[in-house]
């Protein structure tokens, strides 16, 4: 019989029952054990309760006016006019029905106007209803076709408040006055600022155009490949090409003062991968300084994720006056110049980096190539990525020095709500605790595996082979980790993903003969079933118990009960002396 607290809470297993089991020798420990108040509370998972309108389900939803096409290829053109703070332009989707199509949805802020909608020059019929567009077709289109609709509009996007975590757009201006413009929408939507399918479970299979039309004097930076500017009078227009699928989010446009320098990343099997930096014109020298990182990083990336996913579009980091974002080919970085997040020791380890460039960077794999299906899942992407920053301090400091790391951010993280989000299609995400608690729970998994070679097979298996380029899911990932460990972990992930509360390893010490002691042990979780090793250490010897939610007993020679100790750094629980 299985021991958790819903047992015990409702009499389907009691101590009576485990006291009629238990033998006599141990009778007395075993009810002291469990006639013990338990000290937490466990949230169920579907607890919270918000409400959730109308807009949000057609944000988050996937109906058949959005599953009946899948988006191919994007040409966007924007026009930036920084005096009225407005842009315009269009935005055309070509796509694939996968269905008839007599009626599909398109997304675009009820703020922006819309001036036209057409398919093959023809003019399409639309209504609006909050954020969503809905298109009807007067002939249908059949499924199999390829087309494109192209929709022309404009307005003033949302101005971001506190970006990045704020989304919108950030009109400013530089130290010596002249227009700085960056972009960062995560969480907020692309569709807060052009037409898409805003939807994270359809990338554009063959990426994207982007065509920025500003004014003369200033640079634009955009993701991917730079394909020219063309000088028109007071305006300059850049096109920048995308080759690979790219989550809407990740599209950016910076406008400034920026200067322009490169470097080259030369891989294992020795290709060579263009590094672009685009820095504020007086902060060159600086730039030249502060990513000097960025080869070692690539490099220890590629040891445990494999090589830089978007190869051909290259490599960029580019100045922005927002901390940071993980925008693809195009990473936003307003660190300042500084070590540790923006100059502070969040790790309490020592300013041993710059914080932005690794976790951003890491990003290219978690979240960019790697991706999520739903926002419910965004613990993929953060997660993942946050663990990643523990593989830069293992390659250059070691295991030990990396376990301290993840371990450092335990008092960061609540364990107030779920780390997934309730897949409910109203584009809704779980806890922030999904970077944090996301990193400690791979690295109990680690811990699980016990075995490093096959635990990096792994890791590399899901960013490098498996999930490259696609969009994915928490069953899906932990299924991989299930089949490649050999192991049943979804118990693991469950308690971690879908629950508050973190297992909690509850045991007793009974005084026997001598130097003996009889350890009472099982773990307290939500889940059903539970079962995962623990780490001892007695009388200086590291040894792995197989705990689960059943009571477990082993006879131990101690010289002292001091001599006992539960090694909590090599997994994320809490402990119950009782």
């Amino acid at each position: 019989m299985s021991l958790n607290k819903s047992a015990l809470l409702t009499g389907i297993l009691s101590p009576f029952a485990i006291f009629r089991t238990a033998s006599s020798a141990r009778m007395v420990a075993l009810v002291c054990l469990l006639s013990l108040p338990v000290s937490y509370s466990f949230a169920q998972l579907l607890d919270q309760k918000k409400a959730f309108s109308r807009a949000d389900t057609l944000r988050g939803s996937l109906r058949p006016e959005r599953t009946c096409y899948d988006v191919q290829f994007y040409e966007l053109r924007v026009k930036v006019d920084t005096v009225h703070q407005s842009i315009s332009g269009s935005s055309e989707i070509f796509f694939k029905a996968t269905a008839d199509i007599s009626a599909m949805q398109i997304d675009l802020r009820d703020s922006m106007e819309i001036d036209d909608i057409t398919c093959k020059g023809k003019r399409i019929y639309y209504s609006r209803e909050y954020n969503a567009v809905f298109l009807a077709f007067p002939t249908p289109i059949a499924a199999g076709t390829e087309t494109s609709v192209l929709v022309k509009y404009h307005g003033t996007p949302v101005k971001a408040k506190r970006a990045p975590w704020d989304g919108g757009f950030v009109w400013r201006h530089d130290q010596k006055g002249k227009f700085w413009l960056g972009v960062a929408c995560e969480g907020l939507g692309a569709s807060s600022w052009w037409p898409c399918k805003d939807h994270l479970s359809d990338e554009p299979d063959k990426g994207i155009r982007i065509i920025t039309t500003y004014p003369k004097g200033l640079k634009c930076v955009t993701n991917g490949q730079d394909m020219g500017d063309v000088d028109e009078g007071e305006w300059t227009t850049h096109t920048s090409l995308v080759t690979y699928p790219i989550n809407t989010y990740n599209v950016t446009l910076n406008i400034g003062d920026y200067v322009h320098w490169e470097d080259e990343y030369v891989a294992a099997d020795g290709q060579k991968l263009k590094l672009n930096y685009d820095v504020i014109s007086y902060n060159l020298e600086k730039s030249k300084k502060q990513f000097e990182v960025v080869k070692p990083m690539l490099k220890t990336y590629e040891k445990y994720l494999g090589k830089y996913p978007f190869w051909r579009d290259g490599y960029r980091l580019v100045e922005t006056h927002y901390l940071g974002m993980e925008h693809q080919s195009c990473i936003a970085y307003g660190n300042h110049y500084k070590m540790g997040y923006d100059g502070t020791d969040f790790s309490r380890m020592g300013l041993w980096f710059d914080y932005i460039i690794i976790h951003e960077s890491g990003h290219e794999w978690w979240g960019n190539s790697v991706s999520a299906k739903d926002i419910a899942d965004m613990w993929i992407h953060e997660g993942f990525c946050t663990y990643s920053e523990s593989m830069f301090i293992e390659d250059k400091y070691g295991k030990d020095t990396a376990i301290l790391y993840i371990n450092a951010k335990k008092s960061h993280v609540e364990n107030a709500t779920p780390v997934q989000g309730q897949y409910l299609g109203v584009n809704e995400e779980g806890s922030g605790d999904m970077y944090n608690k996301g990193s400690l729970m791979l690295n109990t998994l680690r811990t699980v595996v016990n075995n490093d070679a096959l635990w990096w097979q792994i890791i590399k298996g899901v960013s490098d082979t498996a999930f490259k380029y696609k969009t994915t899911n928490a069953a899906e990932v932990i299924a991989y980790f299930n089949k490649k460990s050999g192991m049943d972990l979804t118990p693991i992930f469950d308690q971690y993903l879908k629950y508050p509360s973190i297992p909690k390893f509850a045991y007793t010490l009974r005084k026997l003969k001598g130097k003996k002691y009889e350890l009472i042990y099982f773990w307290l979780t939500d889940v059903r079933n539970f079962s995962m090793p623990v780490v001892v250490t007695i009388e200086g010897r590291q040894e792995r118990l197989p705990a689960s939610n059943m009571i477990g007993t082993k006879v131990i020679t101690l010289r002292s009960e001091n001599d006992f100790k539960v090694e909590q750094d090599l997994g994320y629980f809490n402990i119950e002396r009782r």
